[in-house]
Formats: C-alpha cells, sequence, structure tokens
C-alpha cells in the first residue's frame, strides 16, 4: 500500500515538472501582446472560475478558518506574488533562462523549511541542490552572456522566495482538497493581480492574436489547473524541500520548448548540464531519505500525525 501510494506520488511529482516546463514559454507568448500583471490576473482568473465550477460540480464546501487563512496565504505568495514577479521578469529573460533562476526553489524551501522548523537540515538535500544548479548553470550558460536587466533577474529570483514560502507555508495549515485550495488561492491571486494591473495604469485588453490565445489556454488549462493540483498531490506526502525538487526538472523542458518556439540560444553543454540536473534531483530528492521530519504535520481535521517513519 505504501509503494503503491510512493509510485502515485512520484508520477505526480514527474508529471508535474514536465507539464509546467510550459509554462515559461507560455508566459512570455503572453507578454508579446498583455501586460504583465494584465496577463497573470487574466490567467489565474479563468483558471480560478474553472476550479470554481469543479467544486460545485462536487460539491465541495469552501473552506473555514484557519483551513481558509492557509488557502488564501498559498495564493498570495504562490500565485500573486511569484507570478507577479515571474511575468515581469521574463519580459526581458528568455524561458529557459529564467527557468533556472527558479531552480531556486529547492534550496529556498529547505532553508525557509529550517527556520519554521518543519525539517532538519540535511546534507544529502544540499549536496543534491548544488549539484542540480551546477547542471543548471552548465545548460545556460549561453544565454548568460547576454544583457540582462538586473531588475529582471532580481524579480525571477524573487519570485523563487515566493513559491518556496508558499511550499513551507501551507504545510503549518490544515490541509485541502488540492481543487479547493487552488480555487481559493487562485480567486485571492486573481483580485490582487486585477488591482495591481489597474493601480500600474495597464491596458485591460482581450488578446487578439491566436498565438496569445493559445498560449493563454495552455497557461491556464495544463500550466494552471494540472500543474497546480498535481504540485499539491505531491506536497501532501513529501517533505516541502522534496517536492521543490520538481522545480529543478522543469528547466530541461522549459529549455527544449524555448529552443523550439522561442529561438532561444543554447550552449553545447545541455547534455552534460541536464544529466547533473537529474543527479542531484535523485540525490536530494529521489534518494530514500533515513531521518524522519522533526515536526509532526497537521491532518486535515486538525490533529497533529506524523508520517510513516523513513519518509521526508
Amino acid at each position: 500500500m505504501a509503494a503503491d501510494r510512493e509510485r502515485m506520488v512520484l508520477a505526480a511529482f514527474i508529471a508535474f515538472a514536465v507539464l509546467a516546463g510550459g509554462n515559461a514559454v507560455g508566459i512570455r507568448f503572453t507578454n508579446r501582446e498583455l501586460d504583465p500583471l494584465w496577463g497573470a490576473g487574466l490567467r489565474f482568473s479563468l483558471a480560478a472560475a474553472l476550479l470554481l465550477v469543479v467544486m460545485a460540480v462536487l460539491r465541495s464546501a469552501l473552506p473555514r478558518g484557519r483551513a481558509l487563512t492557509g488557502a488564501l496565504l498559498y495564493g498570495v505568495f504562490n500565485f500573486a506574488g511569484a507570478f507577479a514577479l515571474a511575468y515581469y521578469g521574463f519580459v526581458r529573460v528568455h524561458a529557459g533562462l529564467g527557468q533556472t533562476l527558479l531552480a531556486l526553489v529547492p534550496l529556498a524551501t529547505l532553508l525557509l523549511a529550517v527556520a519554521w522548523r518543519q525539517e532538519r537540515l540535511r546534507v544529502a538535500a544540499v549536496l543534491g541542490t548544488l549539484l542540480a544548479l551546477a547542471g543548471i548553470a552548465v545548460m545556460s550558460r549561453a544565454p548568460l552572456r547576454e544583457a540582462v536587466p538586473l531588475l529582471n533577474l532580481l524579480a525571477l529570483v524573487g519570485s523563487a522566495l515566493c513559491f518556496a514560502q508558499a511550499a513551507v507555508l501551507v504545510r503549518r495549515f490544515p490541509r485541502l482538497h488540492p481543487v479547493a485550495m487552488n480555487a481559493v488561492g487562485m480567486t485571492a491571486a486573481a483580485v490582487l493581480l486585477v488591482a495591481g494591473s489597474v493601480v500600474a495604469g495597464e491596458s485591460i485588453v482581450l488578446p487578439r492574436r491566436a498565438v496569445t490565445w493559445a498560449a493563454l489556454g495552455y497557461l491556464v488549462l495544463v500550466g494552471s489547473v494540472a500543474v497546480f493540483l498535481l504540485y499539491l498531490v505531491v506536497l501532501r506526502h513529501w517533505a516541502a524541500s522534496r517536492a521543490a525538487y520538481g522545480f529543478v526538472l522543469i528547466p530541461l523542458v522549459t529549455v527544449g520548448l524555448s529552443v523550439w518556439l522561442d529561438d532561444e540560444p543554447v550552449g553545447a553543454g545541455l547534455v552534460l548540464g541536464g544529466l547533473l540536473v537529474v543527479a542531484g534531483v535523485y540525490v536530494g530528492a529521489l534518494r530514500p531519505a533515513r531521518v524522519p521530519p522533526a515536526v509532526p504535520l497537521p491532518a486535515e481535521d486538525g490533529r497533529r500525525r506524523r508520517p510513516p517513519a523513513g519518509r521526508p
């Protein structure tokens, strides 16, 4: 039973990383016609509406109390903060290079989880992160020679920190069904992003080009709904720092798509860098851990429980 569950979670982890690989490319395409905050706000407005319909079909009740607080905070960090910064960063940064910066998420998540006393600092996790980052640096050495505005780079680093904080934060509140968690979180984010777009004086317009609609459709149906449902499934069973290792697999897909669809320059170290990334993910995330977490996790009914021994 436990082995079957672990295989299910691993499959969700791989699917999350593969499907999320198209997000940065999709953002680049929508940014060419839509202003950044408005593009993000429109995306999450449509995704939230779709998830609310799914909630109605499933007859899922809206969360209350601490569960609602957790879902709202998850939306503020994981969707509003992270994607406001990411959309701004991708205005001037190629998708592959930008996604490599987001590979900082596992290391940031690990350090934040340690700071919040959710996990112990494990040598394997640190080594895995550093190995994966080394591989990503090799993969993207050619794009790094290009002149890229510092503010756009810093925005993507800030986005990585928001993703990391969301992954740690969500585990401190009662668990929700992934559909309800994402529906509430994306609704809160949509409100904040659209309000921010209005305050910033952006153009509130619908796309006119077919390619923009195609990119938006992918970002809504796959990049928002499917990807983040899978991500929450992984977070339910894995430690935050382990789940965050999906962010070091995503660039493998993103770089290939960006080269194909967006003419992104890539150095000859793509294969070597990819092997280093895979090795880092195995060392830091997939290799069986021997030390259980220091702090028990909250169950859905509010009681405290501890995962099975040996699980990170």
